[in-house]
């Protein structure tokens, strides 16, 4: 398959919504409406999840054990202004979205994840994967627990900015492992950790 690539919009760093409404308001959406959101949106979550803060340092949205970013970043685009529906790949350092499959798989990822009706209905869902061994080899017996904190980190801030942008969210960790690496075509060194459906309220 030829490769292809989105250049996302430019994420936003000012908003309308102060970090702490967005902290007082977040709560666990689990039912969308059938509308589709923005480019901008997808855009803006996934600088979220992981996006570049500082161009020089490469440092991102979310703090990282020795800034080594064991996370790699996929959605699942469904219904997405401007986005044909498939499973894209996040590059962070080019804020762009790599096409890894065409098509609408939301079924698929449903099938594996005990068959939760919010991944079925949203718009787009966000899927963190890790490898493990970027962490290990200098933390060792302490790597997966820093890997799942930074997982942890960066599943808030999409749980934040999709309130500020007025969208539901809900995480979740109930998923067949090699059901979700089957359905991602994932590389034998990622393993997924959490999955965010995401879609209007």
């Amino acid at each position: 398959m030829e490769m292809k690539e989105y250049k996302l919009s430019e994420p936003v760093r000012k908003g309308d919504m102060s970090i702490e409404e967005a902290i007082a308001n977040r709560r666990s959406i689990r039912t969308y409406s059938e509308e589709k959101i923005g480019e901008n949106d997808i855009s803006q979550l996934l600088w979220a999840a992981q996006g570049i803060t500082n161009e020089a340092t490469g440092f991102r949205t979310a703090p990282s054990a020795g800034a080594l970013y064991p996370l790699e970043i996929y959605v699942v685009i469904a219904m997405v202004e401007g986005i044909e529906a498939g499973l894209y790949k996040y590059n962070p350092a080019s804020h762009i979205l790599i096409l890894k499959k065409k098509g609408d798989i939301r079924d698929d990822i449903c099938s594996v994840s005990l068959w939760q009706d919010s991944i079925k209905n949203a718009a787009a869902v966000i899927i963190y994967c890790a490898v493990f061994k970027r962490t290990f080899y200098r933390y060792r017996d302490r790597a997966a627990q820093y890997v799942y904190i930074e997982t942890g980190h960066a599943a808030q801030n999409v749980y934040l900015q999709a309130e500020a942008l007025k969208l539901g969210t809900v995480a979740i960790g109930a998923f067949y492992n090699d059901g979700v690496k089957e359905v991602l075509d994932l590389p034998g060194e990622e393993e997924p950790v959490y999955l965010m459906p995401i879609g209007k309220k």
